[in-house]
């Protein structure tokens, strides 16, 4: 059977590579992709610019399933584009999606069905939310209301920085975000103290499976310095979900949400992922949700997925989740991410890849921004690879992936030394 992954990133490369392993599939259609999966036993490539024509396409090429990895096609309705026309698609509907799409509908959301979350406001005018700053004191935490790719958050320890996010976001746009009803928008919460962690599930509208914990580093440099990026690192599992702290996140967030949703009139289905604050206490706040995997989680997370990713797929279509149970590897994944040049705001692309290890039972290197170039590997992004491996402790899976990124090569490249420091340190 052919099925078709959305999205050219990291997570989409690693949803295509398990997929693939999938003996019931025959060929993963993969649009657009990257480098990795234009390189991939059983994945092809294919380049169809609008919705429509992407829906014609799977339609007369008789696609099985399509699985949608980024938030973007999401946003724009791709599911509810698929599903009027007798596809098979594995994602939230529009509409369901505006719980990323939008952060004041999100919080909304949780305030309502009780969720628990950071206190807030929203603002379009600058004044205003200078003012609610002044009030609020620091520190604090400005997030650009709409699909950021992951940056358009900043976390103000001072005044002087929270002014200056709220002047970016709204008077300059730097992030060039839109809300739903257009032009800029900010929220402002409260800083919440504690670790964070990310927390995804498979829902079918009513029944939840709950994937494997993960921890990413969201910060450009070692020791978490820096600007917020999408994403520098992960590792699988977070020891800081505790089996209470779980099951706390299932009872107070997870499953509050998709009853929510229902009640609503918007059942959720697809992927949910929960970005959590873990207090000192062991109770865990919702930062923000994601109506997708998150990358580069989805690399170590499907590292360690001994099931049929396909199989689950097609029973979450089904509304049979609870049908189902998932094995994992019980060994660390853990991800290192190579970045371009001038990564986050200004990456620099097409430099030479050179160096890349063969894929073996306990290393995989998944790729992002890459393109294949006349038979040359390029940087064609700004995250470019995510060099992950599996190994029986933390400590071993972060040596074996920093020994095969040691090796990789491409000019200007740049990561962190220090993915998996909390883990590995205690």
């Amino acid at each position: 059977m052919k099925v078709l992954v959305l999205g050219g990133g990291g997570r989409e490369h690693a949803i295509a590579w398990k997929l693939s392993q999938s003996p019931k599939v025959s060929r993963v259609y993969v649009a657009p992709g990257n480098g990795g999966t234009a390189l991939g036993p059983k994945m092809e490539n294919v380049s169809i610019p609008t919705l429509p024509e992407l829906r014609q396409w799977a339609q007369a090429e008789k696609i099985v399933l399509t699985v949608v990895g980024p938030e973007a096609p999401l946003a724009a309705g791709v599911v509810d584009e698929f599903r009027a026309n007798g596809l098979r698609i594995f994602g939230p509907t529009k509409a369901a999606a505006q719980l990323e799409s939008s952060k004041v509908f999100a919080k909304a959301f949780m305030q309502r069905h009780g969720i628990p979350t950071a206190d807030y406001d929203s603002f379009t005018d600058p004044a205003a939310a200078h003012a609610f700053v002044d009030r609020l004191g620091a520190p604090c935490v400005i997030k650009a209301d709409g699909l950021a790719a992951g940056k358009g958050v900043v976390v103000a320890l001072t005044l002087q920085q929270a002014h200056a996010g709220i002047d970016s976001m709204l008077l300059d746009n730097r992030y060039g975000v839109t809300h739903n009803a257009g032009g800029a928008r900010v929220l402002i919460e409260q800083f919440l103290e504690g670790e964070e962690a990310s927390f995804i599930v498979l829902c079918d509208g009513k029944d939840v499976l709950a994937l494997a914990t993960s921890q990413d580093h969201k910060r450009l440099k070692d020791g978490d310095e820096g600007p917020n990026t999408g994403g520098m690192g992960a590792y699988s599992p977070a020891p800081v979900v505790t089996a209470d702290v779980h099951a706390r996140a299932m009872r107070e967030i997870i499953l509050p949400t998709i009853r929510g949703m229902e009640k609503d009139g918007i059942p959720y289905s697809g992927f949910l992922y929960a970005g959590l604050m873990i207090d000192a206490k062991g109770h865990p706040k919702t930062l923000e949700f994601n109506c997708r995997m998150g990358d580069p989680e989805a690399q170590p997370i499907l590292m360690r997925l001994k099931s049929d990713l396909f199989d689950l797929l097609l029973a979450a279509l089904d509304g049979k989740l609870d049908q189902m149970q998932l094995q994992w590897d019980r060994r660390t994944a853990l991800g290192v991410v190579m970045a371009a040049q001038g990564y986050p705001d200004s990456p620099r692309q097409g430099a030479a890849i050179t160096g890349l290890p063969a894929e073996a039972d306990d290393a995989m290197v998944f790729h992002a921004g890459t393109a294949l170039q006349d038979g040359v590997l390029r940087v064609a992004g700004g995250r470019a690879l995510c060099v992950t491996a599996l190994a029986d402790s933390a400590r071993q899976a972060q040596q074996r992936a920093y020994d095969m990124v040691r090796g990789i090569h491409f000019d200007g490249a740049q990561y962190r030394r220090d993915i998996g420091f909390r883990v590995v340190r205690n």
